[in-house]
């Protein structure tokens, strides 16, 4: 497909259009319950072997009780205060390699990854709930309705970081930013959307969004195959299906983007089966800010060359 093709065929895409009437309100809800935890944090000195960079694990008590973790990695000299980049990881993934954050943290950032809840990282998923558990964090909650899903805990967590960031003595409030690729992706539009004084999301490919979509896309072969398992197992004759998509548009991204006030970059590629690129039009399609879109027609859900020098480039653009 072309990008001329894609922008005619998903160019004025809305979504599932289903955005629950208290949508604000329950994020409202849940912030407040962020705000009235301990504004406490560790960081613990973390070797990464670097003369010029030194890092740190941090870790917080998020709700629920549970430990999150998350690398920082800064310069060793500087003056001042430093702009800060938050970082997010994909699915089932962690922060990943120290190394990774040595390059931007040289150049002078505050480098802040943050550990999904129970994915590869340190973070601990301490949640109990009914139903089924198998297959993926997505539908991990949802028997009991949105209030106890997982996702809502762990954007509750990117909220409760950028919080505690802020207040940081070396962190530039007024220049934050963000980026993350596939769930990271989806967190980057949280982010954003949760904290209005990010300056830039830089996203790729995000995941999270527009699930009565994503169900209909051949979910089978896409991130969202769990939403068919549900289904398979949990509620074969789709007896629950509205209260099982009307919890889950608690946590989809496409209600949350128009909240972002950051000017959003963001790279799609066409051949992306896994979030598939009508489900990211959903969403990019609601952001009201400044906002630019990358189209790579013969990528999928992979590594796209370029997309990091371009996030290189805006970053010290911004910077001139």
């Amino acid at each position: 497909m072309y990008a001329e093709d894609a922008q005619k065929e998903w160019g004025n895409y809305q979504g599932s259009g289903q955005k629950p009437s208290d949508f604000a309100t329950f994020w409202e809800k849940g912030k407040l319950e962020v705000d009235q935890l301990a504004n406490t944090y560790e960081l613990v000195p973390h070797e990464i072997y670097s003369e010029i960079v030194e890092a740190f694990d941090m870790y917080f008590t998020g709700v629920g009780g549970a430990k999150i973790h998350a690398q920082v990695v800064q310069p060793k000299k500087f003056s001042g205060t430093l702009p800060v980049m938050f970082l997010f990881h994909g699915y089932h993934g962690s922060a990943g390699d120290w190394s990774d954050k040595v390059g931007q943290a040289a150049e002078g950032y505050l480098v802040v990854a943050l550990d999904v809840r129970g994915q590869g990282g340190q973070s601990e998923d301490v949640q109990k709930t009914v139903g089924g558990t198998l297959k993926g964090h997505i539908i991990r909650g949802v028997e009991e309705g949105p209030a106890n899903l997982f996702f809502r805990s762990v954007f509750l967590d990117i909220y409760q970081i950028t919080q505690l960031v802020k207040k940081m003595t070396i962190a530039n409030e007024d220049q934050m930013y963000t980026y993350g690729a596939s769930q990271g992706g989806a967190q980057a539009i949280v982010c954003a959307a949760m904290e209005p004084t990010i300056k830039k999301a830089f996203v790729l490919y995000p995941f999270l969004s527009d699930y009565r979509e994503a169900f209909r896309l051949n979910v089978n072969q896409s991130a969202y195959e769990e939403l068919a398992y549900w289904f398979r197992f949990r509620d074969p004759e789709h007896k629950n299906e509205e209260a099982f998509f009307s919890a889950l548009d608690y946590i989809d991204i496409q209600y949350l983007a128009p909240e972002i006030k950051a000017e959003v970059v963001w790279g799609m590629g066409l051949e992306d089966q896994v979030c598939h690129p009508k489900t990211q039009f959903a969403v990019y399609n609601q952001i009201t800010s400044p906002k630019k879109l990358f189209i790579y027609p013969e990528y999928g859900h992979e590594y796209i060359p370029g997309f990091g020098d371009r996030m290189r480039k805006e970053l010290f653009m911004e910077e001139e």
